[in-house]
């Protein structure tokens, strides 16, 4: 089936409901679904749980999200940079709650998500405090530690251009976890810069098959033929 071209990201997210899980694409700004977020703010859900590789950058984007109090518990791997000064206020003051991944074991998580295996082992965190309450186990003279799949009820993420099956290519770096999160949620939701009919993308370039999406939102880039 294909999925649904919407209009704007507004009606697109407009069924998202209080206590979702969302998958939010992006590493920093690049990639990150900016107008996807912002919709997902004047919607008005909360009590979020947001699964991110970065928890906000200057005052924009998921930081907003975060700014407008719509977000319970964020997963990411970099929770504080320069310009991350929401996060670090609301996450000082106990109005956010955090689970810090590291990143291979983040974006390994989701895609255990996407291809459905149930757990894992891997070594990243053996020995430190991401590793207290968790199973570890010794394979082959090495330690390793249980980890568990990310599912998203939702994920947003943003590529370059579908086609009207819903194939995506994304645009150099700002690929990054959109591949991964499509596969792992229940329904993906993708900004493009534009959407063509069938055949305008080689198959030997689609990124992400059609049968990962569910919902496309054309949104022209704010400079033509650019696309982060």
């Amino acid at each position: 089936m294909r999925p649904v071209v919407f209009r704007d990201a507004d009606e697109a997210v407009a069924d998202i409901p209080d206590g979702a899980t969302i998958l939010v694409g992006g590493f920093g700004t690049a990639g990150q679904p900016q107008e996807l977020i912002d919709a997902l703010r004047r919607h008005g859900a909360r009590d979020l749980t947001i699964v991110s590789n970065n928890a906000g950058n200057g005052d924009t984007g998921l930081a907003a999200l975060l700014a407008a109090g719509q977000v319970r518990r964020i997963v990411c791997s970099f929770p504080r940079q320069t310009d991350s000064w929401v996060f670090d206020r609301l996450y000082r003051a106990g109005e956010i709650e955090l689970e810090l991944v590291p990143q291979g074991t983040l974006a390994e998580r989701i895609r255990a998500a996407g291809a459905g295996i149930g757990a894992f082992y891997c070594p990243t965190g053996v020995g430190t405090m991401l590793a207290e309450g968790k199973e570890v186990r010794t394979i082959n003279g090495r330690d390793y530690v249980l980890e568990y799949p990310l599912h998203g009820d939702f994920a947003l993420i943003k590529a370059l251009h579908a086609d009207v099956a819903g194939n995506l290519v994304y645009r150099k770096t700002a690929r990054n976890f959109g591949p991964v999160m499509a596969t792992a949620a229940a329904c993906t939701i993708v900004q493009v810069a534009s959407v063509g009919d069938l055949g305008t993308i080689d198959p030997e370039e689609v990124v992400t098959p059609g049968i990962y999406v569910d919902r496309v939102v054309p949104i022209e880039p704010a400079e033509p033929g650019v696309a982060a």
